[in-house]
This record gives C-alpha cells, sequence and structure tokens, in this order.
C-alpha cells in the first residue's frame, strides 16, 4: 500500500510541476540528484548522511554537521534535502561536502542512492520517516539516528490503522526526542533506544548570537525608543500589531515579513498609512525622523532577521494564525519577550516558552492588553525578556550529547 501512495505522488507532482513553480524545482532537482551523485561522490570517502525535510530541519541538523566536521574532518558530509525551501537556500552551503535533493521514496530509488552513497551512518532530522530508505538502512546494518525528534499522541503511528506503517520506526537506531512524551509514546510501541536531549535549534541559535552582524542602519533607526520587531510576519499578523502601533505611533516598528514579495511590501505599507516608512535596501538616514505618525523600517531582503532581533525590546514571531509558528527561539536567544499566534501547539518551545517569556495571543484585543502593559511596566517587560533569553540558555547543549552518544 505505502509504495503504491508513493508512485501516485510521483504522479501528481509531475502533473503539478507543470503548473507550479516550487513543485517544478522539487522534481527537477530530485530528477538530477543522480547525476550529481555520479559527479561529486568519491568512492574511496566515508560519508555520513544528514537528512532535513527543510531550512527549519537543516537549522536543526547544522549544529552537528559543524561540529562533525570540525572534530572528525575524515568523514565527509552528504547534505539531502525534500523541499526546495531549504534546498534551495542552502544549497551554497559549505558545511556539506554533497547538497542534493533527496529522491522519492521509491524502492528503485533508495537502493540505488544507498548503493552510491554507502553513508556509515546516517541521521534524520526531526521528522521525515521514509520507509524504504530506512529498511534498506536497516537491511545493511547503517546506524541510523532520529535527532531533535518529537512524537504526538495524535500521530499515525500510534493509531491502530498505522500499525503496519509504524514499523519503520523500528528501522532507527536510537532516537533522540525532545521531551518525555516523546519517549512515553516510542515505549508504548516498544521503542526504548531512546534518549531525552532537548533540541540541537538552542545550540544554532546560540551560535547565531556570537556570530551575529552589527547592522549600522538598523542602529541608526532604533537610537533612542522602543522598538518592536515583527519576523516573519503574514497579513493576518500584519493586521494585528500594525493596528495597535497607528494607536501607539511612538514605538519603532521593524518588520521582517516572511514573504519578500513586491504585493506585500506595497500591502504593509498600505496598512502603515501616514507613516514614515522605509525599506531596508533604500534607507535613507536623511528621511529618518521626516513627517510621518511614526518611523517604520521593513526589511525587504533576507538573512538579517536573526541580527535584527537584537534591537527590539519585544518580539513578535509570525506564522501563528496560519500553518504554524516560525522559530520563536531565535528570537528568544536576545532576551526579550516573545509574542505569537494559537496555532503553536506542535512547537515544543513555544509551549514551554509561555510559562518563560512568551506569550500567546488569538485576537487584537490579547495583542492589545499584553502590549499596554509592557508600556506601562517596564520592569514587568524586563523580566519577560530575561526569562525568555534564560530558558535558551539552559536547554543548550544537545549537539554534544548526541555526538557523544553516537561515539563521534
Amino acid at each position: 500500500m505505502y509504495n503504491l501512495v508513493i508512485y501516485l505522488y510521483l504522479l501528481g507532482v509531475a502533473v503539478y510541476s507543470l503548473f507550479n513553480e516550487k513543485v517544478r524545482k522539487m522534481w527537477r532537482g530530485e530528477r538530477a540528484t543522480f547525476r550529481v551523485l555520479k559527479e561529486k561522490v568519491d568512492p574511496s570517502a566515508q560519508y555520513v548522511w544528514f537528512h532535513a525535510a527543510s531550512l527549519g530541519e537543516f537549522e536543526q541538523g547544522r549544529p552537528l554537521m559543524e561540529q562533525l566536521r570540525r572534530d572528525h574532518p575524515e568523514y565527509k558530509i552528504l547534505l539531502t534535502f525534500f523541499s526546495p525551501s531549504g534546498y534551495e537556500v542552502r544549497k551554497d552551503y559549505k558545511g556539506a561536502d554533497i547538497i542534493c535533493y533527496l529522491p522519492l521514496d521509491t524502492i528503485t530509488n533508495a537502493r540505488r542512492f544507498l548503493r552510491t552513497i554507502r553513508p556509515v551512518m546516517a541521521f534524520f532530522i526531526k521528522y521525515e520517516f521514509w520507509y524504504n530508505y530506512l529498511h534498506i538502512l536497516k537491511h545493511r546494518n547503517v546506524p541510523v539516528y532520529s535527532v531533535s525528534s518529537i512524537f504526538r499522541p495524535n500521530q499515525v503511528f500510534f493509531k491502530w490503522y498505522g500499525r503496519q506503517y509504524g514499523r519503520v520506526l523500528h528501522c532507527f537506531t536510537h532516537f533522540f526526542v525532545q521531551n518525555e512524551v516523546s519517549r512515553e509514546l516510542l515505549a508504548k510501541i516498544g521503542i526504548t533506544d531512546v534518549t531525552i536531549t532537548g533540541d540541537t535549534r538552542f545550540d544554532r541559535v546560540l551560535q547565531i548570537k556570537e556570530q551575529s552582524k552589527q547592522l549600522p542602519i538598523v542602529e541608526e533607526f532604533t537610537k533612542g525608543h522602543q522598538v518592536f520587531v515583527a519576523g516573519s510576519s503574514w497579513p493576518p499578523d500584519e493586521d494585528i500589531f500594525i493596528r495597535y502601533f497607528n494607536e501607539h505611533p511612538e514605538w519603532k516598528l521593524i518588520i521582517a515579513p516572511h514573504v519578500i514579495a513586491e504585493d506585500h511590501l506595497q500591502q504593509i505599507e498600505r496598512k502603515l498609512e501616514g507613516w514614515n516608512v522605509q525599506r531596508y535596501t533604500n534607507y535613507s538616514p536623511l528621511l529618518q525622523g521626516g513627517a510621518g505618525r511614526g518611523s517604520a523600517l521593513i526589511i525587504d531582503c533576507f538573512g538579517l532577521l536573526s541580527s535584527i532581533y537584537h534591537y527590539g525590546d519585544v518580539a513578535y514571531v509570525g506564522g501563528g494564525f496560519g500553518v504554524g509558528i516560525h522559530n520563536v527561539v531565535e528570537a528568544a536567544v536576545w532576551s526579550v519577550p516573545v509574542i505569537f499566534g494559537p496555532n503553536n501547539q506542535k512547537f515544543q518551545e513555544a509551549q514551554d516558552l509561555k510559562k518563560s517569556g512568551g506569550f500567546e495571543i488569538s485576537c487584537y484585543e490579547d495583542f492589545e492588553q499584553l502590549m499596554n502593559r509592557f508600556a506601562a511596566d517596564p520592569q514587568y517587560l524586563e523580566e519577560q525578556g530575561w526569562l525568555a533569553g534564560e530558558y535558551v540558555k539552559t536547554l543548550a547543549g544537545a549537539t554534544n550529547k548526541v555526538l557523544t552518544a553516537v561515539g563521534l
């Protein structure tokens, strides 16, 4: 049944690729994988394979890859992605020797891929449970580790109708999970090679903080004011916080939208009607402090958000009114309180942050009440920011725990 579904999915992707640019990139990328491997694989090398579904999982795997590369140069690293949103952003990453798409999980593809690479071990980051790849790896006695994984009772593995597919979990050599709930769920289906290590993302955001960029434009813009930073925002997020700041223009507002497209940027500018609005790539100090109800800076380029949070007094992380919130830890590491929308149940770090400097809102009134308290009580604002920063620091160290446990 699984293989039938995979072939139907493959057919669907082929057809959909004719109409969707993102799917077309994935389709072409997967088809090019074996050519890339033929050109780049060193038959005499020992490869450690890291697989990340997309960009978020890559960031969780990155500390492992970089420490492995530093401490064990005898290994080469293969990094694969499933999604174009991961591959297209990180295809030139210098921390891996080969970067490519993972061909879809047919038996033929899995055999050919693993025959070409012959990995000495494999790390699957957080999710991704490809039945054929994992069963062949187990058959070949290749150690396979699931890192920063998290499980919930409603997942198919723990339902009566998912027992057959759930066998794929028994292909892993060891699970390094984020929490006790995950360990208990795995134990119920007979999997006990499990260690609670937390999330390697905490190590990554601390690395990013240490390597953060100084941003003279942002420093100039924020000087002498309280600053609200909205990261990875979507229109439903913007409808809420822009409404508030239209009534409280004394705050400086920095918006780094998730989608940097001209129509979205113009939409934000329209919502800020009457404001002195500048875009980061066209910023002029001469226009700073000009006429307007308030001052806003729109970040219209990639790669700056993790450093921009440093300049905020309050951070908002978008996505919580859609498919799910983005990286709240990236903001919390700077010791600022973090606000996010209601769709956060699948994110352990958000659940924890709600006890330590993180705040869930479900409507404009929630946001208004919270921001009014921050404005009226500076000590409360500072305390909540401190709690958020301490939360990140106390959960660092998963990378060392994982690599030590696997003997690296």
